[in-house]
């Protein structure tokens, strides 16, 4: 099973790979770690991130996608472009679920991964998403929580 991490900040979408097989966690690498979109007024700017997002997780053979959930009022509200990001990431073929940053953190501290993120062959920037795939995974694998 592989997941793919999404962490959506502004006008960007921070990914990380997390796949789990033989009793083993994997962070593949990969090629992209972010994808920017700068003009999300422009409907071809959208389609281009969409096709683009997509075709790395075919490429990559993503299993499903977590988006970290961000709040939709108040002074932590994402931004406009971040929930279009989000709905252009959902409607592909993938499963796509959404977890809180509450969620992540009670299911991480669960289930602590066994590995220091230093260690890895990952950005600083990306832990977030390389969390919300590693709670996903453990969700997967011990039973939603």
């Amino acid at each position: 099973m592989r997941i793919c991490g999404v962490e959506l900040k502004g006008g960007e979408a921070i990914i990380s790979l997390l796949s789990y097989e033989g009793e083993t966690f994997n962070v593949p690498s990969c090629r992209k770690v972010s994808f920017s979109v700068a003009q999300s007024a422009s409907a071809e700017t959208i389609r281009e991130f969409h096709f683009a997002f997509h075709k790395l997780m075919e490429d990559y053979k993503v299993d499903e996608i977590v988006i970290i959930e961000r709040e939709q009022k108040g002074k932590l509200a994402g931004s406009a472009t971040s929930f279009k990001l989000e709905a252009a990431i959902q409607l592909g073929d993938l499963p796509v679920t959404l977890l809180s940053p509450v969620a992540i953190k009670e299911q991480n501290k669960r289930n602590p991964p066994q590995v220091d993120f230093d260690s890895l062959d990952l950005k600083r920037f990306q832990q977030p998403a390389f969390e919300a795939a590693y709670a996903q995974q453990n969700r997967r694998i011990f039973g939603k929580a």
